[in-house]
């Protein structure tokens, strides 16, 4: 056999034990690796991560970090759906939602977490609801704050108005 030859045959050799139905090829792996690193540094950007782990205090960094980490499993792990607060919503709406995330949002989480007493038994499932319930009930929220403070007993009840 000559050089030509054995190089081409050496090329199109496929090893049958290394075979499965559901392997894809290395070409997909790859695509899906550069898609998980573009997702990944896109929330880094819209959720300010660098600077939060630069300037946040210790324990604030961890917190902040472990939200990270679930919106970027959440974002590049592909299913059929996600368990959001006991429902079963498509990948695709969840995903969109999770990578409109900003700072605020986490922030916000974080802030709601830490004035909860109530136990929580599945703290992931409760952080994955949380977050993509933050775009829907910040707003709300501070606003309540607000009436709470001015006209509900906050200010009222301390004699600053």
């Amino acid at each position: 056999m000559n050089q030509t030859n054995y190089n081409q045959t050496e090329l199109s050799y496929t090893n049958p034990i290394n075979q499965s139905v559901t392997e894809k090829p290395q070409a997909d792996v790859m695509d899906a690796m550069d898609d998980a690193q573009s997702y990944i540094e896109l929330i880094k950007e819209n959720i300010s991560y660098d600077h939060h782990m630069k300037y946040d205090g210790y324990g604030e960094k961890e917190l902040y970090d472990e939200l990270f980490g679930i919106i970027c499993e959440v974002v590049c792990v592909k299913r059929k759906s996600i368990r959001v607060a006991g429902e079963d919503y498509p990948y695709e709406l969840v995903k969109s939602r999770f990578l409109k995330l900003n700072s605020s949002h986490l922030e916000y989480v974080i802030g709601c977490m830490k004035e909860t007493t109530t136990k929580i038994t599945n703290i992931k499932s409760y952080m994955i609801t949380a977050l993509y319930n933050a775009p829907a009930t910040i707003n709300h929220f501070y606003q309540q704050e607000v009436q709470h403070d001015m006209y509900g007993g906050g200010w009222h009840e301390k004699g600053i108005v």
